[in-house]
């Protein structure tokens, strides 16, 4: 509860729903693909703060709590699941949706050349795995945040990024759940 409180403290008062809208008159794929480059690298600078705090040794699954690991599967390299240390995992995690991002058949670089059918479904795999970076953070790393005073940007940030991620529904609720008591006040507009 006091984490909870003091996320609340720190969440900032800015109009971030507004900022997540599609804008009138612009493409949906072309704002979904500016603002997954974005959160990408949101989500990449916050980690890297903790870089030092999250290893093997500390960090031995990737995990948001004792309810909830993540395994890493990209379907190509590595089929099957496997258990990862938190920040092998992250560091696959990022390797994988910059070579998303690069590939110019699944995010093109020339303005108004055509999205992939499957361009939406790439997009919210891309949204649910870092959100699990965001659940590990909060689960794992909140006292080291707090220490490097980044608390007000990393929930500005979640913020900013659960907003998105509600308004384009890229994240099943149940995927949600390791940070239920952060995204249900976000949802209810608290």
């Amino acid at each position: 509860m006091q984490l909870k409180r003091h996320i609340d403290a720190t969440l900032g008062s800015g109009s971030l729903r507004e900022a997540v809208r599609l804008p009138i008159g612009e493409d949906l794929n072309e704002w979904l693909a500016v603002n997954t480059v974005d959160f990408f690298n949101q989500v990449n600078i916050l980690y890297g703060t903790l870089m030092e705090f999250c290893t093997p040794a500390t960090c031995p699954t990737m995990s948001a709590g004792p309810k909830y690991e993540y395994r890493w599967a990209d379907g190509v390299k590595i089929k099957r699941p496997i258990e990862v240390s938190a920040p092998k995992y992250v560091e696959y995690l990022m390797d994988w949706i910059e070579a998303q991002l690069d590939d110019e058949n699944i995010f093109p670089q020339k303005l108004g050349a055509p999205f992939p059918a499957n361009f939406r479904d790439v997009v919210k795999t891309i949204f649910k795995r870092l959100f699990r970076v965001y659940a590990h953070i909060y689960h794992s790393h909140f006292q080291t945040i707090m220490k490097l005073q980044e608390e007000a940007h990393l929930n500005t940030c979640f913020k900013h990024f659960t907003l998105f991620t509600l308004e384009f529904r890229l994240i099943d609720r149940a995927e949600l759940a390791p940070l239920s008591e952060l995204v249900d006040p976000i949802i209810l507009g608290c």
